[in-house]
Formats: structure tokens, sequence, C-alpha cells
């Protein structure tokens, strides 16, 4: 364990993880900025989706969020990853249209929201891969790289392929890749849960005065 968490936590090991992740997908800049987003989602109820953020390969939790998710117009995990990829995206834009010498010159700071991500993870396979991709299009927005990680065989998919890209076994860019998937859904099953949790102690007597 001890030694995990000083893998985690190693500047040099990060370094090399970040470019392998470059190579492997053939970005044009390091991902120093990697944002992952999950989808918890059980009997269609209390959908939820996370966001975590990961900065020079290690966790940003101060820029973490939690959304939920509109049932009504996402009723599968595709909708959900299309909703939530549109809201962050939309907040961006709406960032990026601030210009930065206004902010100056009220003495505030750009919303954290402001900063984009060279490459964002989505927890699935090529649908999840396709949905996310389709909210960046819908939006305009052609200068962010997302790929999946699929959980049964550790895959990583990108929106034009048509086979996963396989990392090497011991790859420290995979092991990132994984800590940072993991992450996500470790954060959006908390919520979950405790929406959950809400639920079932709720009653329709509650609204009685």
């Amino acid at each position: 364990i001890q030694f995990l968490s000083k893998r985690a936590t190693d500047a040099a090991v990060s370094g090399k993880a970040l470019l392998e992740i470059e190579e492997q997908l053939q970005l044009k800049r390091t991902p120093l900025r990697i944002e992952c987003f999950d989808i918890s989602n059980i009997s269609g109820t209390s959908v939820v989706a996370s966001m975590v953020v990961f900065e020079d390969g290690l966790a940003k939790k101060s820029e973490y969020r939690r959304f939920i998710i509109d049932t009504t117009t996402a009723s599968d995990d595709t909708r959900a990853m299309h909703q939530v990829i549109t809201r962050r995206m939309k907040r961006l834009l709406n960032d990026r249209a601030t210009d930065e010498s206004d902010v100056a010159e009220i003495g505030g700071r750009l919303s954290k929201f402001a900063y984009p991500p060279q490459l964002i993870v989505v927890d699935g396979g090529k649908p999840q891969v396709a949905a996310a991709a389709k909210a960046l299009a819908d939006l305009g927005i052609s200068d962010i790289f997302i790929c999946g990680l699929a959980k049964r065989l550790e895959e990583v998919w990108l929106v034009d392929s048509k086979e996963p890209i396989i990392f090497p076994r011991h790859s420290e860019g995979l092991y990132l890749l994984q800590r940072i998937r993991d992450e996500a859904h470790r954060f959006a099953i908390t919520l979950h849960r405790n929406r959950r949790s809400k639920g079932m102690v709720d009653s329709v007597l509650d609204d009685i005065p």
C-alpha cells in the first residue's frame, strides 16, 4: 500500500505516465489537465454523474463536481453522458466568453470551469465516447481530445477507432488512467448512495403542515 501511495504521488512517475498517454493516444500535446466523467445509474433511479480533475497526474479535489442527471431526457448511460459533457462544456464556453481583462478589472478570478482539459476520459467504451464526442461537436468544440476506458479488459477507445488501444500491461499511463477512472466512479457512487438514502426516508407525509 505504501508503495502504491508513493507511486501515485511521485512527480517523475506522473510525468512518465502523461508522456505515455500522449504517445499512445497520439495527442498533439501532453495532457496536463485531464477530466474524467462517470455515470452512476442503478435501475434508472437517482442517476448522477461525477467529474474529477487531475493536473500534472495528481488529483485536484477542489475542482471535482457532481451532476444530477435529468432522467426525463437521459434514459440511458449514453444520453446521460451527453448531458453531463454538454453541461460542463457550456460552462467552459460561458467562462471563455468572459474577457480576462474584465475579470482583472473587478479584482476577480476566472471560474475553475474556465480551464479546459487537454483530455476527457469517460468511463465506458465506444458508445460513451461517441456520446461525449457528439456533445462537443454540438457545441462546436474541436480542440479537446476524448477517450474511453472500458472496465472489462481495460481497453482504451477513441472516437473514430474500430479497434481499442491496448496499453502495455505494466504501463504507467494505463495505471494513471485507471486511477482517474476509479476516482470518478468512487465520487459518483458516494453521491448516488447519499441520494438513495435520502429517498428511502422521504415520505409524502413530510409535505403535510
